[in-house]
């Protein structure tokens, strides 16, 4: 393959640790698309004559056909895709396939084949990122009025509902499928054309290689062209932020889903038994969705890790970039299926929650409130108040709604008892009617918005 440098062939060691054909096969459909731009452009500006340029490129698709059928042999010993792709060129074309190789390199090849695929990649895991959010924008719709414990600390805080806990997902979510889109503007440059390293003599047209490759523009220095991986680092930090969000919601399904909240049941699609305890049912789909997170968050650390020392342009090392951030967003789109699954399925226990969402004493903010706003108390002393009467409640192993009047004016004698309207956990809720707050009303609102914006067809 190194033509007449090399007079012996590589040790069977070095095979293995040289050859990225595994793994860089799933770049096949990329390579392609980059070859028929390169190919193209090299007859329209003349540096390969009309004939060579067609039959480079007829047989270009034979090949991609052979690949979709999954009738190509790939082999190890011609290293990489891009290889294996060439090889099979000369069998189809002979001699004329060399010419395919005319002012570029495998350094700005694979560059541009990465590119595609991480673009690619990032336009279906938006889509599916927006097909979860959608499911969690009509459940939020259904239960906007449903009452739950809000917590803090893991400790019963105040009142909101199960369609306002839903929705801080779905802006969870819609700041994922930002920098998702961040990322791949930055990334639409083609570095096709930037050669090894300098560039190239031949009088190349990289704007039009460019343009028929979907990006914005060319890149505009051959030396970051081949060394940035910027664009893989910026996505799998996307990837990295979205698996987090995916696996604080599966902790919270995890937590719901036991005896001792109750909050809600999975069906036995998304649930597993025990081999020795037949009572038991697992939520193993949301356990893994925790656990996967970690494999993404690790694919961008040790990304990161193998780029920090290595000095311009291209090394070898950069090879690394490809199995970890395959693993990743792979990784990333099963745990978006999983939870949009979830998400569909789940059966929440209404009973269950409301009861939870009074316990706590967790309408203390509410009275703290009520006693700014009826008695003009300031605040810290209505905190004071409020946690006296709390400290009673406790004493007598009641909720703050089950003290009489009378206890209730032995901390603060101006109260009526149309103090016990606050104390309410639908009451509460239906107070917070500030913008973003759990109020129905808003909830409903905000969860009809979300299922209007993602109907909606984006531009």
């Amino acid at each position: 393959m190194w033509g007449g440098r090399f007079a012996d062939s590589p040790d069977a060691i070095m095979e293995e640790i040289n050859a990225s054909i595994d793994f860089d096969q799933k770049l096949a459909a990329y390579d392609i698309a980059g070859s028929l731009a390169h190919v193209a452009m090299l007859g329209e500006t003349g540096i390969l004559s009309k004939d060579d340029a067609a039959k480079i490129a007829e047989a270009l698709g034979r090949i991609r056909g052979e690949i979709e059928k999954g009738d190509f042999t790939y082999s190890r010993k011609l290293e990489d895709i891009h290889m294996n792709v060439e090889a099979r060129l000369a069998d189809l074309i002979g001699p004329a396939a060399g010419r395919l190789h005319t002012a570029r390199s495998r350094n700005d090849q694979v560059a541009v084949d990465f590119r595609l695929y991480v673009r690619a990649t990032i336009e279906a895991l938006d889509g599916q990122i927006a097909a979860l959010q959608l499911a969690l924008a009509e459940k939020a719709l259904t239960f906007a009025g449903a009452v739950m414990p809000g917590f803090t600390h893991l400790q019963s805080a105040q009142p909101v509902t199960l369609g306002h806990h839903l929705l801080a997902y779905v802006e969870m979510l819609g700041r994922d499928r930002g920098r998702f889109r961040d990322a791949r503007a930055r990334l639409n440059e083609s570095p096709l054309g930037a050669a090894a390293l300098a560039g190239t003599s031949f009088p190349i047209d990289r704007f039009a290689t460019a343009k028929a490759l979907g990006f914005d523009r060319p890149t505009a220095n051959s030396l970051d062209s081949v060394s940035d991986r910027d664009f893989v680092i910026e996505t799998l930090s996307a990837a990295a932020l979205c698996a987090v969000h995916l696996s604080r919601f599966a902790e919270e399904i995890v937590l719901w889903a036991t005896p001792q909240f109750g909050f809600l049941r999975l069906s036995d699609k998304f649930s597993t038994g025990s081999s020795i305890m037949p009572q038991k049912r697992n939520p193993d789909a949301a356990e893994l969705v925790r656990g996967k997170s970690g494999r993404v968050i690790g694919a961008l650390t040790g990304l990161l890790v193998v780029l920090k020392g290595l000095p311009l342009a291209y090394s070898k090392d950069m090879q690394e970039d490809k199995e970890g951030t395959f693993d990743a967003l792979q990784t990333l789109s099963l745990c978006l299926a999983a939870t949009k699954g979830m998400v569909g399925d789940f059966v929440p226990d209404l009973a269950r929650m409301k009861a939870a969402a009074g316990a706590g004493y967790a309408t203390a903010t509410d009275l703290a409130d009520y006693l700014v706003r009826e008695l003009g108390l300031p605040f810290r002393e209505a905190h004071h108040v409020t946690g006296r009467l709390v400290g009673l409640a406790a004493e007598r192993g009641i909720g703050l709604e089950a003290l009489s009047l009378t206890e209730i004016k032995t901390v603060e004698p101006r109260l009526t008892d149309q103090v016990f309207a606050v104390l309410g956990v639908e009451n509460s809720v239906a107070s917070r009617t500030s913008y973003g707050g759990t109020a129905p009303a808003n909830v409903a609102e905000q969860a009809q918005a979300w299922l209007d914006r993602l109907k909606t067809p984006q531009d």
